[in-house]
């Protein structure tokens, strides 16, 4: 992965996570809001409830009241306490209860004798297909002591509430009222149970069964979220509204329908927010990876570069804003500095001891002395003509220093013999060259010169030695050395000749130009001879 998108990533991702953290929190505390408020206003609504449910319960007491001091229902339940077997006492008072049912709209109304024995009763029967509801007579049967609160009757649950009815200071009898209990009553869903058990349920889509195991995890008197068909529901206790000992009421309000548009109002709105805040944070993220990047990379790079040339390269300090990364270039100029100063006084004493290894080379024999130094001089005299770089200027002048360092695995007796050598002799002359760049390839400094020092002997035309190398195949520096090193051997004196004069040792290269020699640095070494000639001969002019 590339340094400037390890960097975007590190500034973009924690903001990124950041902002989805942010997101999640502010869902929850959007959800536990909206939460709060269904059950605030599920609260008020059990307590409305409550409140016409007390207001209904005093008129129902009121009536029973004035039920109670009917006359008509007195005498009837006088007859039928007195002939309990009496049908026609029996039929009077429910004709009575069934009155008094139809006016007050009461789903039941029985009449109990002091002692709690049911004497007779009427109950509301639901309508049925096209046939309304209607009030009929409780079979003798069917009664059973009527008591306050729920009573189940033929699968149906009614609230029942009692009053006495006085003959004097006597009680007579108690006259029983109830209604059906009716979840319609209720604006939102509402669950009875008995035991954990559903008895009626006005919740939508849902069974008895998957109610109960919903409800299972809910504590009794607790408030608490549930998931009952996919439908997420807060299910809440009514405690406002009594229906009897054993029994619960729960209500329940979906959490769902209310939520969901409000997060999708709140996705729409922090995705709008999100992606402004993302591309503002893409914007900065590539900024901020871009000006932390660019400038390392760009020393990675050079950095790079310098292990093929050897030199550490000089940073400016203004290729970035950030501190760090100045303060970084400024480090590495100073170390670069320092590691310069100390390559050059290394490099200082590299060529002072090149030019004593060339000297005491040339001390081996008397006729060679200070040669290795004039073929060197000669040569950079060439080089400057002929308009070569510093670099290898300097490749040049070294290698001319060492261009003969390999006669010192050649014998004395050859190096110093006065006449012809043999043919055996001559091929040991001729290994100079290899053994020179043998010595001087075990160190790694001398590397620049090696092509110099093994190739110093190579013909224009293939016909030197230790390759065979023809024209330009033998690079610049050794082509030039050639040159002066021949130049130099004939005008100095040697054992087995003496010195020939300049003008003779220039007709030399000059006639085997092209075949020995490059033309070209031929053609520059009598130009710079002929230069020196006019110079010459002016001085004496002058001083005469």
């Amino acid at each position: 992965m590339r340094f400037g998108t390890r960097v975007f990533l590190l500034c973009f991702a924690p903001f990124a996570v950041l902002l989805t953290l942010s997101f999640w929190i502010f869902e929850q505390v959007v959800h536990d809001t909206v939460r709060n408020g269904v059950r605030a206003s599920l609260e008020e609504n059990q307590r409305a409830i409550g409140r016409v449910l007390a207001q209904s319960s005093l008129r129902d007491n009121r009536f029973l009241r004035i039920a109670g001091e009917n006359a008509a229902l007195k005498a009837g339940i006088q007859l039928l306490l007195a002939t309990p077997r009496n049908d026609e006492a029996r039929l009077t008072v429910e004709d009575q209860l069934s009155e008094l049912c139809g006016q007050m709209g009461f789903d039941l109304l029985v009449v109990s004798a002091p002692t709690g024995r049911p004497l007779a009763g009427v109950v509301r029967k639901p309508a049925s297909g096209d046939a309304p509801a209607a009030l009929a007579a409780i079979p003798a049967s069917d009664l059973s002591a009527i008591t306050p609160g729920p009573l189940s009757l033929n699968g149906r649950l009614l609230q029942i509430a009692s009053v006495p009815v006085n003959l004097g200071d006597e009680d007579l009898a108690r006259l029983s009222v109830g209604e059906y209990f009716d979840l319609s009553r209720f604006s939102a869903p509402v669950v009875l149970m008995r035991g954990g058990k559903v008895i009626t349920s006005s919740l939508p889509g849902a069974t008895p069964g998957r109610i109960e195991d919903a409800l299972r995890s809910c504590e009794a008197d607790a408030a608490c979220d549930t998931r009952i068909a996919g439908t997420l529901w807060l299910s809440l206790p009514v405690k406002n509204v009594t229906a009897g000992q054993r029994y619960s009421l729960r209500s329940f309000q979906n959490l769902d329908s209310a939520m969901t548009p409000i997060e999708a109002l709140l996705r729409r709105t922090w995705l709008t927010l999100s992606l402004c805040a993302l591309l503002a944070a893409l914007a900065f993220g590539v900024s901020s990876s871009r000006s932390v990047s660019r400038p390392i990379a760009s020393m990675a790079l050079r950095l790079k570069a310098a292990e093929k040339t050897g030199l550490l390269p000089k940073f400016s300090g203004e290729e970035s804003t950030i501190r760090e990364v100045r303060e970084l270039a400024e480090s590495f100029n100073r170390a670069a500095a320092a590691v310069k100063e100390s390559r050059d006084q290394l490099h200082a004493a590299y060529v002072e001891f090149v030019g004593s290894l060339a000297s005491a080379l040339d001390a081996r024999d008397r006729y060679t002395a200070g040669h290795s130094h004039r073929v060197s001089e000669l040569s950079c005299a060439i080089a400057e003509v002929i308009k070569l770089d510093s670099t290898t200027m300097e490749r040049l002048r070294i290698g001319a220093l060492l261009h003969d360092i390999g006669k010192i695995g050649v014998s004395d007796e050859v190096l110093r013999k006065p006449g012809k050598l043999t043919a055996s002799e001559f091929a040991m002359i001729q290994l100079h060259p290899s053994i020179g760049r043998r010595i001087l390839e075990g160190v790694h400094g001398f590397a620049p010169y090696l092509d110099a020092v093994e190739l110093h002997h190579e013909n224009w035309d293939g016909t030197g030695y230790p390759h065979g190398q023809k024209g330009e195949e033998t690079p610049i520096e050794a082509r030039i050395i050639h040159v002066a090193d021949a130049y130099d051997a004939m005008t100095t004196h040697r054992p087995y000749r003496q010195a020939m004069r300049r003008e003779q040792a220039l007709a030399v290269l000059c006639r085997n130009a092209g075949a020995q020699f490059d033309p070209r640095i031929v053609n520059v070494l009598v130009g710079i001879q002929e230069t020196e000639d006019e110079f010459v001969g002016h001085e004496l002019t002058e001083a005469v």
